[in-house]
């Protein structure tokens, strides 16, 4: 199926490793023009690297995505730099489960505030495209009280309201806003690899809750959030995509 997004810009928030990465190149494979950031220079400047070898135009700045103003820049620069922007997907998360004060604000500033100032700051261009979508991505904690209960799911559940919100606010604009939430998603250097190492009893008996008998990888995530971002998903706004293998069990 042609998902019609050759040519289209994208960006892509933490698009350096995991699902992040999975997505832009999901998208540089269909032929979209695609622009992310994450905080490794290095790790950066690699991934725009393989985004070009794909074929496509690449672009990509480091830095914290907490950094309202950085991140605005690099809105500006992308939409700059690839002529437009059709797309956005908001992918970062500080991954601070507890309930401490300091995982309740890491949670706010970065998976919240960080989705919020990039929507302000690719809205004007958005709404100039003929195809405009933005994708958030929360989890499955988000709607099931989990072991991240605490900050981290109340801030994800936070994503799936303000997406909903977003989808009526904008429509008149063009501009289709959905949630994708990510079941147990395994892949080198993420969550679920430091609780194999650190916390094997956790790792153990949440994989064994898993229907599928296995996690789900970032390239099954990333299938998801380019699909639910293209032309041919022009009726979609306003839903929380859950991909999770049938984990949950919420109706």
């Amino acid at each position: 199926m042609d998902l019609g997004l050759k040519g289209k810009r994208v960006l892509v928030t933490g698009a350096s490793k995991g699902i992040g990465r999975a997505v832009a190149e999901g998208f540089a494979a269909e032929g979209a023009q695609v622009s992310i950031c994450a905080r490794n220079e290095g790790e950066v400047a690699s991934t725009v690297a393989t985004l070009q070898s794909m074929g496509v135009h690449a672009f990509g700045q480091a830095f914290d995505v907490a950094d309202a103003a950085a991140l605005a820049k690099w809105v500006t620069d992308s939409a700059n730099e690839l002529g437009g922007i059709d797309a956005l997907v908001c992918n970062v998360s500080a991954l601070a489960v507890g309930d401490s004060a300091d995982t309740w604000e890491k949670s706010f500033r970065v998976d919240m505030m960080h989705s919020v100032n990039a929507v302000a700051a690719a809205v004007p261009f958005l709404e100039k495209s003929a195809s405009a979508s933005i994708v958030l991505i929360s989890s499955v904690s988000g709607f099931e009280v989990d072991f991240a209960a605490g900050s981290y799911g109340a801030i994800k559940a936070a994503l799936i309201h303000y997406a909903k919100g977003l989808s009526r606010q904008l429509v008149s604009k063009g501009i289709r806003v959905n949630a994708v939430s990510p079941g147990n998603t395994y892949f080198d250097g993420g969550i679920w690899q430091n609780i194999e190492k650190n916390v094997p009893d956790l790792f153990s008996s949440t994989l064994k809750v898993n229907p599928t008998g296995k996690f789900g990888t970032p390239q099954e995530v990333a299938n998801g959030v380019v699909f639910i971002s293209s032309p041919v998903a022009s009726r979609i706004s306003g839903t929380n995509l859950v991909i999770d293998g049938a984990l949950t069990v919420a109706v």
